[in-house]
């Protein structure tokens, strides 16, 4: 395909998308603009992009495909701006927003004029933020939400998917209020709860001093999602409260039917209440990309000697594979120690986990 593609917001997502535009329409030109001259910039001394647009307005007007890949709250405010420009009559608007139905409700501004709206969410990430992260393969295998309005001709859906269709993502298309559900069940309440254990925690160990160092290691990994951005998830929770509330509402039910089993000393039902939630965890897909960004962790057994680590990761090094993070969970003398490394793909932690084994009599196993 050929035309002229805006990207709106030079970070992570709008940067990786960019790429994969430029991978599988090599004859397209991209445009791109971020609020953060240096974030532009640096894009088009990357590749990145082709071109920087000075102000949206200059780069939107010409434009085939336009990207808003920005805050949700910032994104209104670029709905509106374009909705005042004359745009070209076939143009496509896109975002990549967390949350779908108030933007898409927003974008009636667009829709009443003619242009084409249609709501996208790709469901991937990294810890990992700005345009020096972007990357060809973020978005491989990962779902990407579309979630046009009712009126939106499945053509100008399809147009959408052929131009993305480098990301080598799953396409699902869904109603704006259907992607606010399920994104509110599978990623923004779990974000809710991984927070209030960390606040519980945090209380509790104002009295308890030792609280903070045994939480290290396995209460980290089930806490992970607590580290994301407090702005963004400030944001998202506004945007799809009726959701989140009626979820958190339908928390505190099972919770106080632990809490009742607990009072009553039920031990077959609480056997049962881990049974099940073992089994249908133990039942989820394994090789597939959700709504929460996996973290592909590789633990090795190393033995408590000076260099160790510098020979691990020198050994990745050679085979050109990149670590996103590195940790140590214990160091003792003549007792094993457990390295925590972490990778950006499955691929990637396979192919660490063979080098480390062809290297050294180390033991490694996966984080799941």
């Amino acid at each position: 395909m050929t035309g002229r593609v805006f990207v709106i917001g030079l970070g992570l997502i709008g940067g990786s998308l960019a790429l994969c535009i430029k991978k599988q329409h090599n004859h397209a030109q991209i445009i791109g603009y971020d609020i953060n001259s240096e974030q532009a910039r640096l894009a088009k001394m990357l590749g990145v992009i082709d071109e920087v647009a000075e102000t949206v307005t200059a780069g939107a007007l010409e434009a085939d495909l336009i990207i808003i890949s920005v805050p949700v709250n910032e994104t209104y405010a670029i709905i509106e701006l374009l909705s005042e420009l004359p745009l070209k009559p076939d143009v496509i608007i896109t975002d990549t927003g967390s949350t779908k139905e108030k933007i898409v409700k927003g974008a009636a501004c667009l829709t009443q004029k003619g242009i084409t709206f249609i709501g996208g969410h790709p469901m991937a990430g990294s810890h990992k933020t700005g345009i020096t992260a972007a990357k060809e393969i973020l978005f491989e295998n990962a779902f990407y939400l579309l979630a046009p309005d009712v009126h939106i001709a499945a053509e100008k859906v399809d147009l959408l998917k052929q131009w993305l269709a480098g990301t080598n993502a799953k396409f699902l298309t869904i109603t704006p209020e259907n992607h606010d559900y399920l994104t509110g069940v599978v990623s923004h309440f779990p974000h809710i709860i991984a927070a209030s254990i960390v606040r519980q925690t945090e209380s509790l160990s104002q009295s308890e001093h030792l609280i903070p160092r045994l939480a290290a290691g396995g209460f980290r990994d089930i806490t992970r999602i607590a580290s994301s951005s407090p702005k963004m998830w400030k944001d998202i929770l506004l945007q799809n409260k009726e959701n989140l509330i009626g979820l958190l509402d339908q928390w505190q039910a099972e919770m106080n039917r632990v809490k009742q089993m607990l009072i009553e000393g039920q031990g077959e039902q609480i056997y049962d209440y881990f049974y099940q939630a073992k089994q249908f965890r133990d039942e989820l897909p394994m090789k597939e990309k959700g709504a929460i960004p996996a973290f592909y962790d590789l633990y090795v057994d190393l033995p408590d000697y000076p260099g160790v680590i510098s020979e691990i990761t020198g050994y990745l090094a050679k085979e050109r594979i990149s670590i996103t993070n590195i940790r140590i969970l214990e160091t003792r003398e003549d007792i094993n120690g457990v390295c925590v490394i972490s990778f950006q793909t499955e691929h990637d932690r396979t192919r660490a986990e063979q080098c480390i084994l062809s290297h050294t009599n180390f033991a490694t196993s996966l984080g799941i």
